[in-house]
């Protein structure tokens, strides 16, 4: 072999030289197929899905003047205490998620369901979205629309925190509240300087489109829903999750959530703790929340009451309905 050959027979072999031309290539595959998925996302994935609505009942929309156009869903046919159903937020979340409430009890007593603001029919534009936005949409709401009394409101997940903040800044507007599976009773909170990195990464313009379609690809969706089903995933709520999160503007609000930015911290002890109205929580597992602190929590209050519906994942109203509302009735009954 001439020495310049085995010059360059030594150099591509060298293990440096070959472990550096692996890892080029490695990146530049990956390069290829993350371009290639952002392509895709711009050009074949259909955004504009038809959405219908979420529950089969009269639909009305509002202006409120600080959370945008709101949507929901309502059925007065029946006097008495209204009840407010407020649904979770996730990638995908709409009042389609408290569907089976809503219709159980649409046949005894005024019921509404409210899209809140990013998701479902409601406001999807370009804009913060916090806490303060959403608990401003449920006050706005309960103070324009539900003119018949103070309400029993039921809340799912994340959204009890919410639902709680609002009760407390005004009570007169909320009688009782029911969270199922809420967040906010793990014994640590997240760190919200993790939560802003986390989302100027997601929101990036060049491919914050193509990572959240990522998240709501049927694939996906089913993958997420099944963590929170005991028993099989309801193929309606997989149906309308997808339409959901394939929407203009159906991103945004999500992205918010995802990075943890939705989160408030010590909500236990500067929300939680400080309601005066009777409170009920339903849960069991979950394997997005956790529920630590609750025991202490209603220990510790008289008003504050819990009820296991097992085995449940998240979602008792969809699984154990009948347990779910025999334990909700309950309660207002004993909270009249």
């Amino acid at each position: 072999m001439a020495k310049g050959e085995n010059k360059k027979f030594q150099e591509n072999n060298d293990p440096l030289v070959v472990g550096a031309m692996s890892t080029g290539a490695v990146i530049a595959a990956l390069a290829a197929a993350i371009g290639g998925w952002i392509g895709y996302s711009a050009l074949r994935i259909n955004h504009r899905a038809d959405l219908p609505d979420a529950i089969d009942s009269e639909r009305e929309t509002f202006n409120s003047a600080k959370a945008g156009r709101l949507t929901y869903y309502v059925d007065r046919s029946h006097k008495g205490r209204p009840l407010v159903v407020i649904h979770s937020i996730n990638a995908a979340a709409s009042a389609y998620e408290m569907r089976p409430l809503f219709l159980h009890y649409r046949a005894s007593r005024p019921v509404y369901a409210l899209d809140l603001p990013g998701f479902g029919l409601s406001d999807r534009s370009k804009r913060v979205y916090s806490p303060r936005l959403y608990t401003d949409a449920i006050l706005d709401f309960l103070e324009s629309q539900v003119n018949d009394g103070p309400a029993d409101v039921v809340a799912l997940s994340l959204g009890s925190e919410f639902v709680a903040r609002a009760a407390l800044e005004r009570p007169d507007l909320i009688r009782s509240l029911t969270l199922i599976s809420p967040s906010g009773f793990s014994r640590r909170d997240k760190p919200r300087d993790t939560a802003d990195r986390y989302y100027r990464g997601f929101s990036f313009p060049l491919w914050s489109q193509a990572f959240y379609d990522l998240i709501v690809a049927p694939a996906s969706i089913k993958y997420f829903l099944k963590r929170s089903f005991q028993g099989k995933v309801d193929l309606g709520l997989i149906d309308y999750d997808y339409r959901s999160g394939h929407q203009p503007g159906a991103r945004y609000a999500p992205l918010y959530f995802i990075s943890g930015k939705l989160f408030s911290t010590h909500v236990r002890e500067e929300i939680y703790e400080k309601l005066i109205q009777p409170v009920l929580v339903l849960y069991d597992r979950d394997a997005f929340v956790q529920f630590d602190m609750l025991p202490e929590v209603v220990a510790q209050h008289q008003n504050w009451h819990s009820v296991r519906i097992t085995p449940t994942k998240g979602l008792p109203h969809w699984e154990k309905l009948d347990e779910t509302t025999q334990a909700l009735d309950e309660f207002w009954q004993a909270n009249k």
